[in-house]
């Protein structure tokens, strides 16, 4: 029961019975990386979020840790040179959730690159970014690129470059960064909503909170509060009444997932868009499911939920049948989707493309820390300055010294594999344990590549007799029970989608078992017949907002 939603409870009890060093208000990337190093430092550290872990941009993202190619076009050098060198420590830190990928950069006439762009273009990348010598750019021409992917359109391709890009589950990394830094003492709680802030002095000095599973009201003190909450931080700054300068400038990015049978693509690949915006576009496989994106639009609307539009289908649907014209794709072949917000940087005047992707640290008057901007694969660097600058404070008012930040090689929960030159051998290994434990193949391995290292605890859960009463598989109950116990799940929408991706991945799996999974957990977690029927009400609302059921 090491991050649960026992250790939940109890976490809330302990960030209210002392003060702590750092409170941090937001569980996606930023914050649970953040509460991670100032851990690993020795300082105390909470943390809270109004939703679950990553259910904001973290999970929404094109699942990518990348080295900012496309980031070359606006000449942010020093972002892809730090990205770049970034996305090598994530994946050696969390191999199990981290997967190399070749990347197809197709290069058509009259388009944003030709070979002589796309191979100076993609050098200078090797170079900024410290790609390995065995990563690094290869060049084609078009009949070598229509051989490696053949539903490219030939018509007009003059040949394509090859580099490699790392694809995540942006979901997971989050949750494995946050159970570490639970390991290294963080307290951290899921569901429970900062509501206003308190002062001494003009200086903000705690926060007032409720917990939104119980209704409780909480109050925390802390010597430091970070806002880390993404779209949300101006939200937070208007409540501190430190919303000056430099605000937030929302963008939204869909994704589409299809069937491998309707979009048969090998091959990942950047693309231009065929709409002469100036727009890229990324298709990459994942198992029997492809997925395509993204839009980048300006936001104005519900955070919670941004959601999907008609003309969001057009715009990316008509990009893939431009790009595969053999495979004229429509909305019915769309099986899930999801849409997130970027929390960008205004910058007046520019096209939501154009916006930088830096990340800023904003000081208010009162002394809350606001960080804003940036992007996935940079979280550990940017948790990295927030931390020193609090690290400063402490010290400045005569707490202990504190050291530099330690998460450059600390690797993460389910990341122990050995080092990625061992993780195809840890995988066979325990593929074949859960082959001799009654699963089959394509079962073991999905716990595998999911899990890492933890999938031993998994496994533990397999010969449990109530998955028969809950008439649940094998692997799906132990997913189940893991996802309760060990990652502090408490909806049937967390579970589905920010534990497993079902719901965008294997939305066959969410129908077909989704009332006995609530049955169950109803059951663990002890609720009531109202609880219960709210948790059916909103895992029925997202299957229907990401199958696109609400645009029939």
């Amino acid at each position: 029961m090491t991050f649960s939603s026992k250790t939940r409870k109890t976490s809330i009890q302990e960030m209210q019975n002392s003060e702590l060093d750092l409170l941090i208000i937001g569980g996606g990337i930023t914050g649970v990386g953040t509460a991670l190093d100032a851990a690993t430092r020795g300082l105390k550290v909470g943390l809270i979020d109004m939703q679950d872990f990553a259910a904001g941009t973290s999970s929404r993202s094109t699942k990518l840790i990348h080295g900012g190619l496309r980031y070359l076009k606006q000449f942010e050098i020093k972002l892809v040179a730090e990205v770049g060198k970034e996305r090598e420590i994530v994946y050696e830190n969390a191999p199990h959730v981290t997967t190399p990928l070749r990347m197809m950069l197709p290069f058509y006439k009259g388009g944003t690159f030709n070979s002589f762009t796309t191979s100076i273009g993609l050098r200078v990348y090797d170079k900024l970014a410290g790609v390995k010598k065995e990563e690094r750019r290869t060049m084609m021409r078009s009949k070598q690129a229509i051989k490696r992917e053949p539903i490219l359109a030939p018509e007009d391709l003059k040949g394509a470059g090859m580099y490699v890009e790392y694809r995540t589950d942006d979901a997971r990394l989050t949750m494995e960064v946050a159970k570490t830094a639970s390991l290294y003492g963080a307290h951290l709680a899921n569901y429970v909503k900062a509501e206003s802030f308190t002062y001494e002095n003009n200086q903000v000095n705690g926060v007032v909170a409720r917990d939104l599973q119980t209704g409780d009201a909480v109050v925390l003190h802390a010597k430091n509060i970070v806002n880390a909450t993404g779209p949300w931080v101006d939200t937070l700054r208007e409540q501190d009444r430190s919303k000056k300068g430099k605000t937030i400038h929302l963008t939204k990015g869909v994704h589409f997932v299809f069937s491998k049978r309707h979009l048969p693509l090998n091959q990942a690949l950047y693309f231009d868009t065929p709409y002469d915006d100036g727009r890229m576009m990324f298709a990459i496989p994942r198992g029997e499911k492809v997925y395509v994106g993204t839009t980048d639009t300006n936001y104005k609307g519900s955070m919670n939920e941004p959601g999907v539009t008609q003309e969001d289908i057009e715009y990316i649907v008509g990009a893939i049948n431009a790009r595969f014209p053999d495979f004229q794709l429509t909305k019915k072949d769309i099986e899930s989707s999801w849409a997130g917000l970027r929390p960008l940087i205004h910058e007046e005047g520019k096209d939501p493309s154009d916006i930088s992707r830096k990340d800023e640290i904003f000081l208010s008057e009162s002394g809350l820390i606001t960080i804003a901007g940036g992007k996935l694969t940079g979280y550990r660097k940017m948790a990295a300055d927030i931390v020193d600058r609090v690290c400063e404070t402490l010290e400045a008012e005569g707490m202990d010294t504190y050291p530099q930040s330690k998460t450059k090689h600390l690797v993460l929960s389910g990341g122990k594999v050995g080092g990625s030159d061992r993780l195809a051998h840890f995988q066979k290994v325990h593929i074949e344990a859960g082959v001799k434990l009654g699963l089959n193949e394509e079962m073991a391995r999905k716990l595998v590549e999911r899990y890492g290292s933890n999938v031993p605890q998994v496994f533990a859960y397999l010969d449990d007799p109530r998955a028969e009463t809950y008439q649940l598989p094998k692997d799906v109950w132990a997913s189940l029970l893991y996802g309760i116990h060990h990652e502090m799940a408490l909806t049937p929408v967390d579970f589905f989608l920010r534990r497993t991706s079902d719901l965008l991945f294997d939305v066959q799996t969410v129908t077909t078992f989704k009332d006995q999974v609530i049955d169950a957990m109803g059951s663990l977690l002890e609720w009531s017949e109202n609880e219960k029927a709210n948790h059916q009400t909103e895992l029925e609302k997202q299957l229907h907002y990401l199958t696109l059921a609400h645009l029939n």
